[in-house]
Order: structure tokens, then sequence, then C-alpha cells
């Protein structure tokens, strides 16, 4: 099967940055990691090997894209307008060098965004923030309101609001969007949410799924046995659902 890894310095991000493609060819797959996880970490955690026959035909190709969480969301040591801004130049580092790198290597090809955990916000929030690039998105186990404590998870900008935390923010900017140009683009993706009935983002999932309703936007919600928050589930959905 094919891998390769990539290096350079981001001029968004102003460091270093890496990340691996799994696959020949086939559809783009945009792949983030978990909270605070690395370009490695799909791989590592059996993913790349659940889909081994697909990337083998050449149905689908990963791009597994490293993350700056520790510096920007889950950064504490900084203020959390900081950490909003951090997370924006990560989103430009996305769209203006690994989508032109993919497109380079893999032209003429759909493109899905998909993640796990933090992963899955990340898909869920860039595809809708940019839905005329993305033909699918897939979130397994995700959370899409960041500013809402749950359990043992806090509030990740510590009571701070503003207009890019609102507008980063899935289950609130979603259900006030009303700009038609951007509900066409999104009604025509595919939209599929994976989360377990015993996971803590449950109701984060039935929120987004419910405001992308009220929407006329068709999407679809799997509630799996259990809390289906590790790897082993995610494994399994992915075959399912990617």
């Amino acid at each position: 099967m094919h891998r390769q890894y990539h290096k350079w310095f981001s001029p968004n991000l102003n460091r270093e940055m890496e990340l691996l493609i799994f696959g020949h060819g086939g559809t783009r797959v945009l792949v983030f990691p978990t909270r605070r996880g690395r370009f490695f970490d799909y791989e590592n955690f059996g993913m790349v090997g659940a889909l081994e026959d697909v990337l083998r035909s050449g149905g689908l190709q990963l791009y597994c894209v490293d993350s700056v969480d520790a510096e920007s969301l889950y950064n504490t040591h900084c203020h959390p307008r900081q950490r909003i801004c951090r997370h924006i130049q990560y989103e430009q580092y996305i769209l203006r060098e690994v989508l032109p790198l993919s497109e380079r290597i893999n032209p003429h090809s759909y493109l899905i965004a998909h993640g796990c955990s933090m992963g899955a916000f990340h898909a869920v929030n860039l595809a809708f923030r940019h839905p005329q690039l993305f033909v699918k998105v897939v979130g397994l186990s995700g959370r899409y309101d960041l500013t809402r404590p749950t359990a043992e998870f806090r509030d990740l900008f510590d009571g701070h609001y503003d207009n890019d935390v609102y507008f980063h923010t899935p289950n609130h900017f979603l259900p006030k969007l009303a700009d038609e140009s951007i509900l066409g683009w999104i009604r025509r993706m595919h939209i599929v949410l994976v989360t377990g009935v015993h996971d803590p983002f449950l109701e984060s999932n039935q929120n987004l799924s419910a405001a992308l309703w009220s929407k006329q936007i068709a999407n679809t919600l799997h509630v799996w046995d259990g809390r289906a928050h590790q790897a082993l589930y995610w494994q399994q959905m992915v075959r399912y659902y990617l």
C-alpha cells in the first residue's frame, strides 16, 4: 500500500508541520487526529489497517494531518482569545497548504472531511464553514460545542466568547445560518455523525443533527451501544460509514 511522508515549514503556523498520505488514488479524505493527537495516530490506532482493502483498490486516499491543539484550543497557558486565533491559523494552514498539496497529488477527485473525537470537531467545523470544498463529512465521537462543559470535559474557552468562537462552534452558528448559498452547498453534502449512547457528547451530536434537519439538511446520526469512544469502535465505524 502506498504510504508517503511529507514535512515542510508552514508560513501560516510559523513552524514545521508533518502529514502522512495513504493510498495511491480515489476520493481524498482529510483526516484530523484526536485531541492533541499526531498525524501518525490514525495509522497507530489501526484505522489505516481497517481501510486497507479500499486503499489498495484505489477507492480512497487518506491525508492524515497533524494538530496544534496543544498550542490552541487546549493551551491553558494563554488567553482564550489567543487560543481561537491559533486555531484560525491552523484552519488557514489546512486551506492554503494541505488542500492544495492534495489537489496537486490527486486532481479531479472528491474530498471528504473526517476525524474521531476532537478530530471530528475539526472535520465538521471545517466542512460546514467551507462546504463548497467537500462532498462528505464523517464525524466519529465528536464534540460540536467546545464552550459547554460536559462531564469531566471543561469549557475550552473558560467563559470567553466572541465572534470567532461563535463562527467556529457548529452548534452555535449552524442553527442561525441564513445564507442560502452556503446552506445550498451544505445540503449537497453527505453528512454522517456517529457516537455512543453513553458518550458524554451524545447530546452535542443530537443537537447538531436536529439543527441540520431544521435547515432541511439531510444527515444521519448513528448511535452505537456503550460509550464507543475508542479506536476499537472507530475501526469498525470507518468500514461502515467512510
